[in-house]
């Protein structure tokens, strides 16, 4: 009792970094030093995609209804021009604007869908390094909270060594206070950062959707708009043609276990 006691008294005298580093040892530091630069990523990716990750707002749905409706009548070029700055930023109006008007000029629509990959790939890249911060964190803290467990053990059984083995509770309880404090450390670093991470990739999903569906509905009205000047768009085509134009539109997502965001066309 006393015993602890003593130890709340002398980790009340330190401050809070302090005390966590006296608590859990050197390994508590590093532990500390990713929990930092998580938090400072995800604050990173929050305030970068407010501003530049691909959404499709109402402006762009009309143009993308009325570009379904009248092709030729469409003026996308207007859009882009009387939009603010948050409009601007947002790269699917680029992406759709320049998509129409390729469409329009080019002879090979090959062409086009290439470069509307290229440039849908180029709108998610800024999101793919802080995901991977996110998750490496998520899974380094709990192999580092191991860590200090074995480290903490070990310094228990170092001095009941040092006493052959006739060391008292108050001789083992350091080490083992240190092995319990880095392994909750850990735990309490990881779940959150595993939380964030599955939120953050579950959005890109919705974001790859959403651009997905947006290219679909612009090539789907490529042939008839390229071939007749003033008629309107005819009914659209069979499911099984709209998963031939998502599929040469834009390539798929790989979320596995090695390459969460290799291809990403939106």
């Amino acid at each position: 009792m006393d015993t602890l006691s003593a130890t709340s008294t002398s980790l009340a005298d330190l401050g809070p970094f302090a005390q966590l580093v006296d608590m859990g040892g050197p390994v508590m530091i590093i532990l500390i030093a990713i929990a930092a630069a998580g938090a400072v990523t995800f604050v990173y990716l929050m305030l970068f995609g407010a501003l530049y990750a691909p959404r499709l707002s109402r402006p762009l749905r009309e143009l993308l209804a009325q570009w379904q409706a009248e092709p030729a009548q469409t003026a996308p070029e207007q859009l882009r021009s009387g939009a603010g700055i948050l409009g601007r930023k947002n790269p699917m109006m680029h992406l759709l604007v320049d998509t129409m008007n390729a469409s329009r000029s080019a002879p090979h629509i090959g062409a086009v869908r290439e470069t509307a990959v290229r440039d849908a790939q180029a709108a998610l890249e800024p999101f793919e390094a802080p995901l991977k911060i996110i998750e490496v964190i998520a899974a380094l803290a709990p192999l580092l909270g191991l860590l200090g467990t074995v480290m903490g053990m070990m310094e228990a059984f170092s001095a009941m060594a040092a006493s052959d083995g006739r060391a008292n509770a108050s001789q083992l309880s350091g080490g083992i206070y240190e092995a319990l404090t880095t392994t909750a450390a850990g735990l309490v670093v990881a779940i959150p950062f595993a939380a964030l991470a599955a939120w953050i990739e579950f959005r890109l999903r919705r974001i790859h959707k959403t651009i997905n569906s947006a290219l679909v509905s612009v090539f789907n009205v490529l042939p008839d708009a390229s071939a007749t000047d003033s008629e309107t768009a005819p009914e659209s085509p069979r499911a099984e043609q709209q998963e031939t134009s998502a599929s040469k539109a834009a390539p798929d997502y790989s979320f596995n276990e090695h390459q969460r965001l290799a291809h990403a066309a939106g």
